[in-house]
């Protein structure tokens, strides 16, 4: 898909959502960049996490240690790749890339958040299941009543009897027990923006972020830039990044740990005022 395509059908996209002219894009040369590496994390869900037999750092996470304190180390992920890779942990086949970085960009203003994501979308991947998409990206945000979000991300939505775990019933979507995650997604065919939440179930309509999205490729780069209401002065949001590359369907993403954004306030990223 060459980046012009991409722009034309991304105004389509964006006028067929209403139009954003009035939105004054953030001068992103202002704002800072950080590297947050998603990884593919195989048949984990958070009752594999949470499970001492399963997972030694079940108990720094019931210290209260987060995800990322533990497994973020020098700008990298310090997981064992090989056993995320193997049969155990992933019977379905390990994609050829386990890890890879997205530059991530977090800018603000009275009306809205943006969010611009950059990242080179490896192929190489054992599920091709969505055959419409070849890349997709999303974002989850925590409400309060989620539990440990700051410290678990997006793990609290991923349950071992969720479609596509081993065994599970092929008809039960991520879900979260207790709270709700506000869900924005970018799918690469005819630039779709869902706008959704995950609950009780996984919705991707009926949202209340208001979102819309920009996407260019240009080579082999992705840039996609989110825009969402502001959540308000002074919070610190949970949230979490997943990309599906190589047309992966479901579980097959790769994933991030969970990191708090702050809206002019402090966190593992904090927004640019603009």
């Amino acid at each position: 898909m060459s980046k012009s395509i991409v722009s034309v059908a991304v105004a389509g996209a964006l006028l067929a959502l209403g139009s954003t002219a009035a939105i004054a894009a953030p001068d992103w040369g202002k704002v800072a960049k950080r590297d947050i590496h998603v990884f593919h994390a195989g048949v984990t869900p958070i009752e594999w996490m949470t499970k001492k037999s399963d997972h030694s750092g079940s108990a720094g996470m019931r210290k209260g240690e987060s995800c990322a304190g533990c497994h973020e180390e020098k700008g990298s992920l310090n997981f064992n790749f090989k056993r995320l890779a193997d049969k155990e942990l992933e019977p379905k086949g390990a994609p050829k890339t386990m890890t890879f970085p997205v530059s991530t960009q977090v800018a603000y203003d009275a009306a809205n958040l943006y969010i611009r994501l950059t990242f080179k979308a490896p192929a190489g991947g054992a599920d091709k299941g969505d055959k419409d998409n070849e890349v997709k990206a999303t974002l989850l945000f925590a409400d309060a009543k989620v539990p440990q979000a700051d410290q678990y991300g997006c793990w609290q939505t991923c349950h071992t009897d969720a479609r596509s775990m081993p065994g599970a019933d092929d008809k039960k979507t991520k879900y979260s027990k207790d709270g709700a995650y506000e869900l924005v997604q970018w799918a690469s065919k005819g630039n779709k923006v869902s706008d959704g939440s995950v609950g009780a179930e996984r919705k991707m309509s009926g949202g209340s972020a208001g979102a819309k999205v920009e996407a260019s490729k240009s080579g082999d780069t992705y840039t996609v830039t989110f825009t969402r209401k502001n959540p308000g002065d002074g919070k610190v949001v949970p949230f979490g990044i997943a990309i599906h590359a190589d047309n992966a369907s479901g579980r097959f993403h790769h994933v991030s740990l969970g990191y708090k954004l702050g809206v002019g306030a402090d966190g593992d990223l904090k927004a640019t005022k603009q």
